[in-house]
């Protein structure tokens, strides 16, 4: 989330979304979930809204049953 914002101020190449979300679902969410919140990024987004928080509460599911 920091590097994406950061090209995004200097105007540079960005990170792809679909790329942002694979990497919340393969085990990044809560990392992701810090870094919408501590970098206010991608926070008006309904896709990063949503399934970030989905994938984190699946994350601790998974968990919690192994």
């Amino acid at each position: 989330m920091y590097l994406d914002k950061q090209f995004a101020k200097r105007k540079l190449r960005r990170i792809p979304e679909a790329t942002l979300l694979f990497t919340a679902l393969m085990g990044g969410s809560l990392g992701s979930l810090l870094g919408m919140m501590l970098f206010r990024h991608k926070t008006r987004k309904p896709a990063f809204r949503i399934l970030i928080p989905l994938f984190l509460l699946l994350h601790t599911m998974l968990l919690i049953i192994i």
